[in-house]
């Protein structure tokens, strides 16, 4: 295996082409990765309710429930289930255990309700069948609100809903807070006595009419033709045109005898956005798509979509936003972001206090190309970028500098011995190869059990583990591969680099150089100034490549003048002698006394350790406690409200919520259970 080591380095423009292409590869799934909040996890639960207006909970619970109980009871692989009777209402929940095969057990629990259903007394509306699917909860609430009438803000409501829809990573949406429209007909009964038409026979008109009749077909030759009945009303002057009774010589319309009008049907909910009446429609994102691209792409589209409003309707309507997932998502992508950031940037430190300019240069490349490399896989096998996925990332960086360290601290002792870096690189890695694959493996094998996590939490977390062990086999390639070639090229650069840095000490002056360095800092700090707003503030993020490629040569300018001030080293003779470190290990394993006592001490620290924790701990806990972003109240009212009863105790809430201090925004549907929901209420308690 070893071999491939000679291979990389005989073929050096070969592997800096693959440097290149796995940059170029990891920052493109990367930015085109999707990205969410949590991992897309399925739960095993799925929740069955059956409407029975004005049934008893006694009568629920033995009429509907219990039907349902025995025939649900016989699915396979069911660890739960609980029911409710209220009244008006039965609902059961069925858990079942991870792994399920969920569109075979759906179709089972499919089969057995409709066994149970036909034990079910006569007045139950149909049941449905729903399941919890974080991926079908809203990412965004588009609202519309104006001071228009309500006819044409349910038109343009549908109209924004369709442009909404033709959005590619959209899998649906929902509109609250419209009503659908209707035709009245308010029937004059002395009209009726009038021309003579009783109750009876326009029942009968009416009820024969607005029908399609299909009346066979019709063979003519070779081919065949259908024959219909057309008498479907298309619009109101169909309605009032529908004749009902010929009165002499005249003929009485619909129209004759009541009042039509165009209106709308009852109120059933109400939607409303920081205290107004408004429309609001709710986007659900198809599963696995990037989700703050496809809020970003929502709004784009229902912002072009305004521009084509009259510049009155325009100062009219206002649009808005709540419920926005992607600011959440692009917090925590961004908080993660730094911390990774932040992490690179610490054990840079530490590598460079302990080991020097170039060497913390090469273990500083093994860190992002590994997360590069890991991107791609990530990409390869559709696994979105989560927090756990950043959170594993943050976990890893520690680990994958190890081998470069190893690596790049043996090649400085062999170029000392004035051995090509090229050929010093390599005999570290050909060295190094076991110890460096050995220590990744043990690593590995303490998340491997982690894949095999079972249940919702396995799922949850599953992620960990895996970008764990995509980071570390990532960084078996970069430290054994791509570092011997990237340290013997710069290497031989770091050579020139200094004949370079000789001929400019002798060349200046040290007042010219002193000045020359003053401004090659200056530059180089507006570089990573302007270099590192393109990249997260997002000003001219187009010259951010650009960028990178100044600040690299302003940081080899910057070397080589670091190199003219060096001094000429003279020989002298290394003479070893044991630092305070040395003599404690000494004293530890320089007697075969000691080793014996330092693994007995060590056995009782760790089984003290363990019994203190046994004896101290504070429990474990799945989630730990945070700072809640959104939060959701329920108002429920005893007895049957109107809506318009329901609305106002709604408002009551909103007036209440929207006084607390931190409050964003605030969204509010009033239905048949009635629910208010603050957006962004940040530090309110």
């Amino acid at each position: 295996m070893k071999n491939i080591i000679d291979w990389a380095s005989q073929r050096a423009r070969m592997v800096l082409f693959f440097v290149v292409l796995s940059l170029i590869a990891g920052f493109y799934s990367y930015f085109n990765l999707p990205k969410e909040g949590e991992p897309d996890i399925e739960i095993p639960v799925v929740f069955i309710s059956v409407p029975f207006q004005g049934i008893s909970a006694e009568d629920s619970e033995a009429l509907l429930v219990k039907p349902l109980e025995k025939e649900l009871s016989e699915l396979k692989g069911l660890k739960k289930i609980a029911s409710t009777a209220a009244e008006s209402y039965a609902g059961v929940l069925l858990e079942f255990d991870y792994g399920w095969d969920r569109e075979a057990t759906l179709a089972d629990i499919r089969d057995k309700t409709n066994k149970a259903e036909s034990n079910f007394p006569d007045g139950a509306e149909q049941y449905s069948i729903n399941e919890i699917n974080f991926s079908e909860f809203p990412i965004v609430i588009v609202t519309i609100s104006g001071n228009i009438p309500e006819r044409t803000l349910t038109r343009l409501a549908k109209d924004l809903q369709d442009v909404i829809e033709t959005v590619p990573n959209v899998l649906e949406t929902g509109l609250s807070g419209a009503r659908e429209e209707m035709v009245e007909v308010i029937i004059d009964p002395l009209k009726l006595e009038l021309y003579n038409i009783t109750a009876g026979e326009l029942f009968n008109v009416v009820n024969n009419n607005n029908k399609l009749i299909a009346a066979g077909d019709v063979e003519v030759g070779t081919g065949s033709y259908a024959i219909k009945i057309p008498s479907s009303f298309k619009s109101t002057e169909d309605v009032y045109n529908l004749p009902i009774k010929k009165n002499g010589d005249r003929l009485v319309n619909l129209g004759d005898v009541a009042e039509i009008r165009l209106t709308f049907k009852d109120r059933t909910g109400m939607a409303r956005f920081n205290g107004q009446p408004t429309m609001a429609i709710q986007v659900v994102k198809r599963k696995g798509s990037n989700l703050i691209q496809t809020v970003d792409d929502v709004k784009k589209i229902v912002n072009e979509y305004k521009e084509t409003w009259p510049v009155l309707l325009q100062k009219n309507l206002v649009v808005d936003f709540s419920l926005d997932n992607s600011k959440q998502v692009k917090g925590m992508v961004d908080s993660l972001e730094s911390a990774v950031l932040t992490a690179i940037a610490l054990v840079m430190i530490v590598v460079l206090a302990s080991l020097g300019t170039r060497s913390a240069l090469l273990v500083g490349f093994a860190i992002p190309m590994s997360f590069m490399l890991t991107f791609a896989l990530l990409a390869i096998f559709n696994i979105s970028i989560s927090n756990i996925v950043m959170f594993g990332l943050i976990l890893a960086v520690g680990m994958l500098v190890d081998g470069a360290i190893i690596v790049v601290e043996y090649a400085d002792k062999e170029i000392k011995k004035n051995i090509g870096p090229m050929r010093a690189y390599k005999a570290a890695a050909k060295r190094m190869f076991w110890p460096i694959i050995s220590s990744t493996a043990t690593t590995l094998c303490a998340f491997l059990p982690m894949l095999f996590w079972p249940g919702v939490a396995g799922q949850f977390m599953g992620n960990l583990p895996v970008t764990i062990i995509f980071v570390l086999s990532a960084s078996l390639i970069v430290v054994l591969i791509y570092l011997p070639v990237v340290g013997g090229v710069t290497g031989r650069i770091s050579r020139k680099m200094d004949h370079v840095a000789e001929v400019i000490n002798k060349t200046f002056s040290t007042y010219f150089r002193i000045v020359l360095f003053i401004i090659a800092i200056i530059l180089s700090i507006f570089t990573a100034f302007y270099l590192l707003s393109s990249l997260f503030i997002e000003v001219n993020k187009n010259s951010a490549l650009t960028l990178m490629i100044i600040f690299f040569f302003e940081c080899i300018i910057l070397s080589t003048l670091i190199s003219s001030f060096k001094p000429k080293k003279a020989s002298k003779i290394i003479q070893y002698k044991r630092t305070n470190l040395g003599k404690i290990f000494y004293l530890l394993i320089g007697n075969p006394v000691m080793p014996l006592v330092t693994i007995f001490l060590s056995v009782i620290l760790i089984f003290s350790i363990i019994q203190g924790f046994k004896q101290n701990n504070k429990g474990v806990e799945f989630f730990v406690e945070t700072e809640f972003e959104q939060a959701l109240a329920h108002v429920r009212a005893r007895g049957n409200l109107s809506i318009s009863e329901k609305d106002r105790l709604v408002k009551m809430v909103e007036q209440e919520i929207l006084g607390v201090d931190g409050v964003e925004a605030v969204f509010a549907f009033t239905g048949p259970g009635g629910f208010t929901n603050a957006d962004g209420l940040g530090d309110a308690k």
